[in-house]
């Protein structure tokens, strides 16, 4: 996961911008843009202006998924730090959030016409393992208990080098199974939209064409090469 996210932002970084296309209306500093990123990032700003009931599956999804992660750093830590222990409350409600927001987006692929028009099997199959993700975590908290004293001693002595054993619970190998397959094909899928939105020209670009000529490195050697000033 970290390689191929390393890979792709390098992808991202290196690709030219012929164009000068911000989405209008645009900020015409590059404060403003830093701004106007972290509106969409916070609360999807250009999703909210277009379509409410998205928004609202959206935010469900993504503010439930941050808790969830969030909380689980439990595992992860000894101690754990005082934040994650505030989180603990909140993290299991947002487990029913993020489903509703999945369910919501997922519905929207049948429902809404041109969207099943360009939906594909990989985007089914995306949301399908997110639900499943997140219904197993859900059933292992309310239904099928597992040993989390032991799990979270197998995710300790991974950090740690010194391994321990995991518990075989079927929902937890299948939760973590997924967990892990999500890892591996994340930064290969429409996904990776989470690091893609800040390299969109039309929302990281200021409105500034008239004061400053936009030209990308390509450009600008070519120039050089036939002397344009």
């Amino acid at each position: 996961m970290v390689i191929g996210l390393a890979y792709k932002i390098r992808q991202f970084w290196t690709t030219p911008a012929p164009l000068k296309i911000p989405v209008m209306p645009a900020p015409l500093t590059q404060k403003g843009v830093v701004f106007r990123l972290a509106r969409e990032v916070i609360y999807f700003e250009s999703l909210f202006k277009s379509n409410k009931w998205i928004w609202i599956f959206a935010v469900l999804f993504h503010a439930g998924l941050l808790l969830v992660v969030m909380r689980h750093l439990r595992y992860f830590t000894e101690p754990v730090w005082f934040w994650v222990v505030l989180v603990q409350p909140f993290g299991i409600y947002a487990g029913f959030a993020m489903i509703a927001g999945l369910l919501g987006l997922w519905a929207r692929r049948f429902l809404v016409a041109r969207v099943r028009y360009i939906s594909s099997l990989s985007d089914h199959l995306m949301l399908a393992m997110l639900v499943m993700i997140g219904l197993s975590g859900l059933t292992m908290k309310y239904l099928a208990r597992t040993d989390i004293i032991a799990v979270k001693a197998f995710f300790l002595g991974l950090l740690r080098f010194d391994v321990q054993p995991l518990p075989t619970d079927p929902f937890l190998l299948l939760h973590l199974g997924l967990v892990a397959t999500l890892m591996i094909i994340f930064p290969f899928s429409k996904l990776l939209h989470v690091p893609g939105v800040f390299f969109s020209p039309s929302l990281n670009q200021a409105d500034n064409a008239r004061e400053k000529r936009h030209l990308a490195p390509w450009a600008a050697k070519l120039d050089d090469e036939r002397g344009n000033p």
